[in-house]
């Protein structure tokens, strides 16, 4: 079986002689990571090729049959639960972490900052912490930059932060799944996706707007209880989710 990883490979994997099966690996819906163009149409081309669609969530597959009339089997993103755990380590009450990976745009990161800047401007004690992206980011706040970090000083961050932040415009990020299996509440934005897989449950879902998503990480700073309950609720979520249980999904597929 040969498998495409990305809209780009579609054709190569169509024009391969003597393939037993095609597949595709489809790891977002990519025809949203670009304007207007000739690549958007050329990735929404590729869900039409007649490729069975292996998609990395429930909601992905979904797209996938919905508007483009594709097969599809859907699986869930693993957690590395030897990386990513309770840790003994003490979890402050006044710190925000930040997914800040401005070099992809679906994150949304102009729209956290908004939103961190209306906390720190109404609550100027609260500290925020930002990371994923190598270079730091310019923001109009003091913040501390962690850039890129290994796994095992991010499970730290994320064990030792009150809030997490990641806003996830397309297909939901690893970040949030990581950050639950270390006990960390998380706001995440309330796109069609993230409500498709995390509605109703552990991550608290805001509207795309700097004042929701400031309002929601300013309920979970101030009610303890319910920062407990996210905490408890998220890493019994994250518990069953493994690599070796997405690969079995992935191998179902094919």
């Amino acid at each position: 079986i040969v498998v495409a990883t990305g809209w780009q490979t579609v054709p190569d994997v169509l024009a391969l002689p003597d393939a037993g099966a095609r597949a595709y690996l489809v790891q977002d819906h990519e025809p949203d990571f670009y304007a207007a163009s000739a690549e958007k149409l050329w990735a929404e081309w590729t869900y039409r090729q007649g490729l069975h669609c292996i998609c990395a969530s429930p909601w992905l597959a979904e797209v996938v049959t919905e508007r483009y009339g594709a097969s599809a089997t859907p699986f869930d993103l693993g957690v590395d639960h030897a990386a990513y755990g309770p840790l003994p380590t003490h979890r402050r009450e006044d710190l925000v972490l930040f997914y800040g990976r401005a070099v992809t745009p679906r994150r949304a990161v102009p729209l956290g900052v908004l939103a961190l800047s209306e906390l720190k401007r109404r609550r100027p004690g609260v500290e925020v912490a930002v990371f994923g992206e190598a270079a730091g980011l310019e923001l109009p706040f003091r913040a501390m930059q962690l850039g890129v970090l290994a796994p095992d000083d991010l499970a730290h961050a994320y064990a030792s932060a009150t809030v997490g932040l990641c806003l996830s415009l397309t297909n939901p990020s690893l970040i949030p799944t990581e950050m639950m299996a270390c006990g960390l509440p998380v706001v995440d934005v309330a796109s069609e996706a993230m409500n498709a897989t995390f509605g109703g449950g552990p991550v608290t879902l805001a509207e795309a707007d700097p004042l929701a998503l400031c309002g929601a990480i300013e309920g979970l700073l101030d009610d303890l209880m319910t920062r407990a309950t996210r905490s408890r609720d998220g890493a019994e979520l994250v518990a069953g989710r493994t690599w070796a249980g997405t690969a079995e999904q992935v191998e179902a597929g094919l």
